[in-house]
């Protein structure tokens, strides 16, 4: 894979929390600058509560999503930024353990047959979440929406997105996060959850 060289860190003087303020005002490139500071971390943490990498990953993904949607309500006298990000992420660590859990505790179906007529609801359903994201992807800025297309339809990772576009990985992800925001927003359902949820990887 080509190397790039790193890009000046324009944010590297600020503090945490001075980031956090400029993703309040929608900054992609703090939430990338943020992601640098803690995304290790972050994975940390949610590997020692999830025991899972590919639920860590679902869990950071979340975490740094709620922290863009979340960013104005931060109060640094509270909290330092760290703790207030790390919070987002033990929060939905716990999530998805309650989640597997109870997955794990469904009783399996009396009888393997499916039930008449299932499919084509199933299919029906899937057909029309589809053509939701795809309308809503429709609605982004091109950045965004490449960036997303290509990771959700054409498998591609961060990194290959990186080699594929010339940007940094930094830069893939804030677009990334950005956008996947935005969609959710976008494909919200009345109980405020969106019922596509894709996963990238790095």
């Amino acid at each position: 894979m080509r190397e790039y060289q790193a890009m000046p860190r324009s944010f590297a003087h600020l503090s945490d929390e001075a980031v956090v303020a400029l993703i309040a005002r929608s900054d992609q490139d703090a939430l990338a600058e943020l992601y640098d500071r803690f995304g290790r971390v972050a994975y940390g943490l949610a590997v020692r509560v999830l025991r899972d990498e590919k639920l860590a990953e679902d869990a950071v993904q979340e975490a740094f999503l709620s922290a863009w949607r979340n960013a104005d309500r931060f109060i640094p006298e509270r909290a330092k930024a760290s703790t207030w990000l790390l919070t987002f992420v033990h929060r939905r660590a716990v999530d998805l353990v309650r989640r597997e859990d109870r997955r794990r505790a469904e009783p399996l179906p009396e009888s393997s047959e499916p039930a008449l007529g299932g499919s084509t609801e199933e299919d029906v359903w899937l057909r029309f979440e589809r053509e939701r994201v795809q309308a809503a992807l429709r609605r982004l800025p091109d950045q965004q929406r490449e960036a997303l297309e290509l990771a959700y339809y054409g498998g591609f990772s961060q990194s290959e997105l990186a080699e594929r576009l010339g940007q940094p990985v930094g830069t893939i992800k804030s677009r990334m996060f950005a956008g996947l925001a935005r969609l959710r927003e976008l494909l919200a359902e009345p109980n405020g959850e969106s019922a596509w949820k894709p996963t990238f990887t790095t």
